[in-house]
């Protein structure tokens, strides 16, 4: 009796010894076919100035707000810039009639009236040479004096000076402003118009508007604090995209390629995995961060790598442990999912 109990734990020994084996070979098999790698969650973030010098005249959102493009976040002083932007305004529009009539060239009335002097100068041009002539030849017979003939003489050559004038002006009216002056008024209106859009291009800079899709992180500045481009106002987290940043063994480096899929899992949600795919491979060699879970990697020639992570709900937040799970050998490694950024 005592023979056949010892054979059949013997037997049960050989069994389970069996499934043993036949279980840490199908674990190594299986622990062979993924990589497993931890890191830590990571997001892009942007410091948000206005472009101009001002006091700040509101602050539209809190830390913490959720923003997306376009939205306005803060506003500043806008009555100095508006005076700018008006006065500009007033120069290109006198500059534009200054030009407009240069371009137009004389009137008719202008011209009429020019023609009219020219014909009344050489009247009287006509008239004073007449009555030098008779002032002559009396002189000739002695019967006015030397003075009188002088002083017809004089006469006649002024309004033949000013027939002269008369003409001319008549044909500068006719053959209108000269090229360079048309030139001139358009390169003036030019730099006018420039001057306005830079005003208005500042005033539109006393509103900030959110670059993009995020999280207000933090609030630097209050209404009436002194804005400045070198002084931010908020700091926006972007989230989106989410990665993960993480080291690849450099042992492991023939094995991952970028547009592998990804599996992320963390401690936050257990029963919880995200898909993900690596987006990026650094081409050079580090030594691992200490920050790194696994002990065992710390003093590795490691790669750091880049595995992007869908997060609908937006569970995945900044500096958030994870570990990341890239199942190996897959075909069409290489491209990044379709419609996930690069």
């Amino acid at each position: 009796m005592s023979k056949k109990i010892l054979v059949l734990l013997l037997v049960i020994g050989a069994a389970a010894a069996a499934g043993y084996l036949w279980w840490h070979n199908a674990a190594q098999e299986t622990a062979s076919d993924r990589l497993t790698l931890y890191g830590n969650v990571d997001i892009r973030e942007a410091q948000l100035a206005f472009a101009e010098s001002e006091h700040i005249e509101a602050i539209l959102v809190q830390e913490g707000d959720r923003v997306s493009e376009g939205q306005v976040l803060a506003r500043l002083h806008r009555a100095r810039l508006e005076q700018a932007a008006a006065e500009a305004e007033a120069m290109v529009a006198a500059q534009e009639q200054i030009l407009a009539r240069l371009e137009a060239g004389s009137r008719p009335e202008e011209i009429d009236q020019a023609r009219a002097v020219a014909a009344a100068t050489a009247a009287e041009a006509e008239s004073a040479r007449a009555t030098y002539e008779r002032q002559r030849k009396m002189l000739e017979q002695h019967v006015t004096s030397p003075e009188t003939a002088e002083v017809a003489k004089a006469a006649a050559r002024s309004a033949t000076a000013r027939t002269k004038a008369a003409q001319a002006a008549l044909a500068l009216l006719l053959a209108g402003p000269r090229q360079e002056d048309i030139a001139q008024a358009r390169a003036e209106l030019q730099a006018r118009r420039a001057s306005l859009g830079l005003a208005r291009e500042r005033l539109a800079d006393t509103v900030l508007y959110a670059p993009d899709d995020g999280v207000v992180r933090d609030r630097l500045l209050e209404p009436g604090d002194m804005a400045s481009p070198q002084t931010p106002v908020f700091t926006l987290a972007l989230t989106d995209p989410v990665w993960v940043r993480t080291w690849l063994p450099e042992a492991a480096l023939g094995k991952v390629a970028p547009g592998m899929t990804a599996e992320i899992h963390t401690d936050s949600y257990p029963d919880k995995s995200y898909a993900g795919w690596v987006g990026y491979i650094s081409p050079t060699a580090e030594f691992t961060p200490k920050n790194v879970e696994s002990p065992e990697l710390r003093t590795r020639l490691v790669y750091q790598m880049r595995v992007f992570a869908t997060n609908p709900d937006g569970e995945l937040r900044l500096g958030m442990p994870v570990t990341v799970t890239i199942p190996l050998g897959q075909a069409g490694a290489g491209t990044p999912p379709a419609g996930n950024p690069p």
